[in-house]
């Protein structure tokens, strides 16, 4: 049995690890396109996000896991959405340092920590200048664009600072105790109406590419806050400027863009009370070794012709 790992993302010395719990599998490791089509020729399996002439080149591809959530580096290529290549992916391990991180961008803005530090670095100490700029969050309220695991976990933190919590899904099922309403996506113009805090953490769903347009976000509260942990294309970038530069909204904080590496020219660079990080929310060690078992553990029932965890629903992205 071969497996093939296109992707560094558990470093450089992945198949020396792995060798040694799975003697009787051959691993090769190719990074780069051309390695890739060589080697998937005759793989039965590929860690990572092979491009379409890879795919293309496989002849005896079974099972390709994602290390990540998205599948949206796939092609979508008939041999792959047909059934013939199962996809697995990698739930769970981010859930927690992406929920920690959204709170993360909800306390710096309500706290105006950008603007606290500026004034630390020029050794400036203005007391007076943010009296009355702190936003408390007890009796503010969330509005969750996604009740999976992501939401489900930033919901329990947000309950612990008091906030009222509300949520649409199409299918959201385990709500966390405390949450006060979890409606359809025809109520998502209601959702926000009512937030103070909107918290995007959704999966980039066909239906979802875009939503929070000019219009949506010309909804939401005067002087209310946006933030996306989930994935870039949901919000249109245009529409968050323009709503950020008139005050409409006061603040907002994107750990994903709708093209990344963010190009130099964005506009989104250069807004004021919006805070960007490169799409770092979930990197923490605990996440990459939580990834990484489920792999190993997909890898046993692969070998043992069982069925595998995690099995991507291609249909809907």
């Amino acid at each position: 049995m071969k497996v093939v790992i296109g992707t560094n993302f558990f470093g450089d010395g992945l198949a020396a690890n792995l060798q040694a719990s799975f003697p009787e599998v051959e691993f090769a490791t190719a990074y780069e396109p051309e390695t890739q089509i060589r080697e998937i020729a005759d793989a039965d399996a590929f860690l990572g996000w092979p491009g379409r002439e890879a795919i293309a080149a496989a002849e005896n591809l079974r099972w390709i896991h994602v290390p990540g959530m998205g599948l949206d580096k796939l092609p979508k290529l008939a041999e792959v959405s047909s059934g013939k290549v199962v996809i697995t992916n990698s739930p769970g391990p981010h859930t927690n340092p992406m929920a920690d991180h959204a709170m993360a961008f909800i306390l710096a803005l309500a706290h105006n920590f950008t603007s606290l530090m500026d004034d630390q670095r020029a050794k400036r100490w203005d007391t007076s200048k943010y009296a009355g700029r702190m936003v408390e969050l007890n009796g503010s309220v969330m509005g969750l664009l996604g009740l999976g695991g992501i939401g489900r976990a930033v919901a329990q933190r947000a309950l612990a600072f008091g906030m009222e919590i509300y949520a649409v899904d199409p299918s959201s099922t385990d709500v966390p105790a405390g949450v006060r309403g979890v409606w359809g996506m025809d109520r998502l113009d209601e959702l926000l109406r009512k937030s103070d805090w909107l918290v995007v953490t959704a999966p980039l769903l066909a239906e979802l590419r875009g939503i929070l347009d000019d219009r949506r976000i010309g909804l939401m509260k005067k002087g209310s806050y946006l933030i996306v942990v989930s994935h870039g294309g949901i919000v249109d970038e245009r529409a968050l400027v323009s709503a950020l530069r008139s005050g409409h909204l006061a603040g907002a904080g994107l750990d994903t863009t709708e093209t990344e590496p963010l190009p130099a020219d964005s506009p989104l660079w250069d807004v004021e009370n919006l805070i960007l990080s490169p799409h770092t929310s979930a990197l923490t060690p605990e996440m990459y070794e939580g990834r990484l078992r489920i792999f190993e553990a997909n890898l046993h029932r692969f070998m043992e012709g069982r069925p595998l965890a995690f099995v991507c629903d291609l249909s809907r992205g």
